[in-house]
């Protein structure tokens, strides 16, 4: 049995307490940060439902979709970002590290521009498929056409934070995304209130917090660039094989997110089927699972940092505690989650609806809200360890394998069950993520004390 191997099957208390304050540590300051991205949601909600009709609601509320997935689809800047820092963080490699991100800013305003240049084409398209009253597609393309301005800073934000969080340094990273989101909350009151802006003015506050949070990433980047190294040279900028690598990481993540992007639009569409209310339910008790993801992704991304560092020195020992740890505290945190939705998960549900149909129905589905933390939170913390180890094509691969079980399982289970069946088959999914990616991690620790995946 490998060193790795015998580390896991220790009980918890054979782990040295520094590692459980180095994982806390991490975590942490990362769901703080995470934490201020529904009270920004509900400023923008709340601004957009004082304008004058449903229809300006409804229009941020349809913009912020598109973006979701626009800005979501390219999430691979930051993860992929992360992975690749990570690992030369560890292995002291401070040229490659600078390289790391310099590619990836050049990426990310590479992808930014395509996204200004195809403007057009990319709003009408996507608005035209999610629907909508006249009125709601026109503040949708307004609001859309005052924020995408800011892409490429946008994205350039998730490299800033791919190597904030890649080198440990996650108190400036909870200081950039509070910094980005409190300009957003400011600018749109002064946007829609003082200036009058209206529709646009939300859209025009996200656009400036975006710049503004890059002009401090810059800088950021700048003060923490390492010392005493060698001018850059565009050979090692632009060699082959980085750039390769850079570029298969990135390919398989933006696939395992447009298949998790499915899975959650496939949800919706069975959802659909079964009538406004239980759609209404569906979407409401989401909102359990998406705070829920809030609070453990903190572990997911110590998890990434860590496992990047091990993995980066070639050290077995410091891979199996970074999992460990990390998977302890995961764990801990979604009986938390569970036992908060099981206890108090009706009254959660009455703060967030007012509608009588709508608030019975939830009711009705909770225990699949409660189940889910227990569920899902591996799948969680398994992405963090394999982004960490940037074996993302064991990510693509077990994300599509959940992807087509959930699709496979999910009609019958609906056909059969009702939506009992739906959301049975939505823990299926989630399970499956988990397992499948468990499957891999074996070859992930015989790995860690060799070179860097």
């Amino acid at each position: 049995m490998s060193e790795a191997a015998r580390g896991a099957d220790a009980p918890a208390s054979a782990v040295p307490v520094r590692w459980h304050r180095r994982v806390l540590a991490l975590a942490f300051p990362i769901v703080l940060a995470n934490l201020t991205q529904p009270i920004l949601g509900a400023v923008d909600t709340a601004v957009a439902g004082h304008l004058d009709g449903a229809s300006y609601l409804g229009g941020v509320a349809l913009g912020g979709l598109f973006f979701n997935f626009v800005f979501w689809g390219f999430g691979f800047l930051r993860m992929g970002t992360t992975g690749l820092v990570a690992q030369a963080h560890g292995a002291g490699d401070h040229a490659e590290l600078r390289n790391t991100v310099i590619r990836a800013l050049l990426m990310a305003l590479a992808i930014g521009t395509a996204v200004l240049a195809l403007q057009l084409p990319l709003i009408d398209y996507a608005l035209r498929a999610l629907g909508g009253s006249d009125a709601v597609q026109r503040h949708a393309r307004i609001y859309c056409h005052a924020r995408i301005w800011a892409a490429p800073l946008a994205l350039g934000n998730y490299v800033v934070l791919g190597w904030l969080l890649g080198t440990q340094r996650v108190r400036l990273a909870l200081l950039s995304q509070v910094f980005i989101n409190s300009v957003n909350i400011v600018a749109v009151l002064l946007y829609v209130y003082g200036f009058d802006w209206g529709v646009a003015g939300i859209g025009a506050a996200t656009a400036t917090a975006d710049a503004l949070g890059f002009v401090l990433g810059a800088a950021l980047l700048w003060h923490g660039r390492p010392r005493g190294l060698p001018a850059l040279s565009r050979a090692a900028l632009f060699d082959t094989a980085a750039l390769k690598r850079l570029i298969v990481l990135n390919r398989d993540i933006f696939v395992r997110t447009l298949c998790l992007l499915s899975s959650f639009g496939w949800f919706a569409h069975l959802g659909a089927r079964q009538g406004d209310a239980t759609l209404a339910a569906n979407a409401l008790l989401l909102n359990f699972q998406t705070f829920m993801a809030y609070g453990l992704d903190g572990f997911a991304h110590a998890a990434e940092a860590l496992v990047g560092a091990a993995i980066g020195a070639r050290d077995r020992h410091a891979f199996a505690q970074a999992v460990k740890v990390t998977a302890l505290w995961s764990s801990l945190g979604a009986l938390c989650f569970t036992l908060v939705y099981w206890g108090a998960g009706a009254w959660i549900v009455e703060r967030l609806t007012d509608q009588a149909a709508v608030r019975v129905a939830a009711e009705t589905y909770l225990p699949w809200a409660a189940l889910s933390p227990l569920v899902s939170v591996w799948g969680f913390l398994l992405d963090g360890v394999f982004i960490g180890a940037t074996r993302t094509r064991e990510l693509m691969i077990s994300m599509l394998v959940s992807l087509a079980v959930f699709v496979a399982v999910s009609s019958a289970l609906l056909a059969l069950h009702g939506n009992h069946g739906l959301w049975a088959a939505m823990m299926i999914f989630m399970a499956a993520r988990g397992i499948t990616l468990a499957r891999y991690l074996p070859g992930v620790v015989r790995g860690a004390g060799g070179a860097a995946a």
